[in-house]
């Protein structure tokens, strides 16, 4: 069966709500304890409405193939040149998801084999910095990524970053924008061997030209992290980093819908080579096989014409849930959103509304999400004064605009029920969770 976004047909789910996961009776048989895990986690999943951002539901083919053969072999290298014998058929299936990451961003050369994005990320620094190099970004509590620079990661650690602000004054018609005057000034000051864009709470659209033209002032490379919109991108849904940037990084996961991984992209040769070469052996040892099947079959599913009906789904159910929200009186940053995700200012629904209370009332009921500071947030990370939402995997499992209202309904009945007091929450949750339940019934994940 098809994801659900891709048919306005939606199949009847059984009232049990528990979906068929291939090869637990293999895993039963060895290991009853993680069997039972997993059927658990597949019920949650079935159960419950998915709204972080950075999450999705892959098709049954991409995760099937995360259980195939293909996680026996060693297969250092790259196709036609492994430091392994008995590579042929991994070659191919490396050699597909290399063209289809091209075909689907429209680049020359791709290197498919990262685990994640932030590894990613840290070969496309080795490729194009040494250690003490400068690079700009946007700092994390104003939406950028820990790889981007936090001092605790290897990119705060081993590199010199140094941030460009969002517009902070509110009086601003682009309050909690990308401040792209701020970002000339920083780099004129710096000139950093790379400016960096791309961001993990970061509601608007990128000027991926704008910023092009700011790294040519002073000769430094354009770094675009896409890992958040990628499948936007794909699906035309969001402009294309290209022809702008030098290098882009993404994962395969969030809305590529793929598997857990990393993808990076140039169209400069010279420059896939150190990227190459960074990511074996400079970063990585043996590539996951497996998960690079998983991912050419993603791509190939983004690369179907109704992939282009997902992305633009995916914009307009965020709209919409912004809009469902501002109406039950919750500040959304920047006033609303042209993406996946949303940054959901709790303060102005109550000032003792809490990132951290919110997210915890949330799950209870069934509504998976997670706590996210603000711009300026006067509070900790830990305990934030947002959370952060996304519509990704809620529309993978077929829902509309119309049924944005009743997902932001569910939100504000959980959190007016929380900070009412545990009594009047668990009577209410109960109820909420039953809601949810029904509804993702009726739309239910890609089997």
């Amino acid at each position: 069966m098809t994801p659900s976004v891709l048919s306005d047909a939606h199949a009847p789910h059984s009232p049990a709500s528990t979906p068929p996961v291939p090869g637990i009776a293999t895993i039963r048989a060895t290991d009853p304890a993680i069997a039972d895990l997993i059927v658990k986690e597949a019920q949650r999943q079935e159960n419950t409405l998915e709204l972080i951002a950075s999450e999705n539901h892959t098709s049954p083919a991409v995760m099937a193939a995360m259980g195939t053969c293909l996680t026996n072999k060693y297969a250092e290298g790259y196709p036609n040149a492994r430091y392994y014998g008995g590579c042929e058929f991994h070659d191919q299936v490396e050699t597909l998801a290399i063209e289809r990451a091209k075909q689907m961003f429209g680049c020359k050369f791709a290197n498919v084999q990262p685990h994640s994005g932030a590894q990613a990320n840290a070969a496309a620094f080795m490729a194009c910095m040494e250690p003490g190099s400068t690079f700009a970004s946007l700092v994390l509590k104003d939406g950028g990524h820990l790889s981007h620079g936090m001092k605790i990661n290897f990119s705060g650690r081993y590199y010199n970053p140094v941030h460009y602000p969002l517009h902070y004054d509110v009086s601003h018609k682009d309050f909690e924008r990308i401040d792209y005057d701020a970002v000339e000034k920083v780099v004129l000051e710096h000139k950093p061997k790379m400016l960096l864009c791309g961001y993990s709470a970061y509601p608007r659209t990128i000027d991926f030209a704008r910023f092009r033209a700011i790294a040519d002032k002073v000769g430094a490379l354009l770094m675009s992290d896409v890992a958040h919109i990628a499948g936007l991108i794909v699906g035309g849904a969001h402009p294309s980093p290209f022809p702008h940037s030098h290098i882009v990084t993404t994962t395969t996961h969030k809305t590529l819908r793929g598997p857990r991984g990393g993808l990076i992209l140039t169209n400069d040769e010279e420059l896939a080579k150190k990227i190459d070469k960074a990511v074996f052996p400079g970063m990585q040892g043996g590539p996951l096989m497996h998960v690079i099947a998983a991912k050419a079959i993603a791509f190939g599913e983004c690369l179907r014409p109704e992939w282009k009906t997902y992305a633009a789904q995916v914009v307009r159910n965020a709209k919409a849930l912004a809009d469902a929200l501002i109406k039950l009186n919750y500040r959304i940053t920047t006033g609303g959103t042209d993406n996946h995700l949303m940054l959901v200012d709790l303060r102005k629904r109550s000032e003792a509304l809490t990132g951290a209370d919110a997210s915890r009332w949330l799950e209870r009921s069934g509504i998976i999400s997670n706590m996210n500071g603000i711009p300026s947030d006067p509070r900790p990370p830990k305990v934030t004064s947002g959370i952060r939402l996304g519509t990704p995997a809620i529309t993978t499992r077929g829902l509309r605009e119309a049924d944005m209202a009743t997902v932001a309904s569910f939100i504000d009945r959980a959190l007016s029920a929380g900070l009412k007091g545990e009594t009047e929450f668990t009577h209410a949750s109960a109820e909420i969770r039953n809601d949810v339940r029904s509804l993702c019934q009726k739309f239910p994940l890609p089997h």
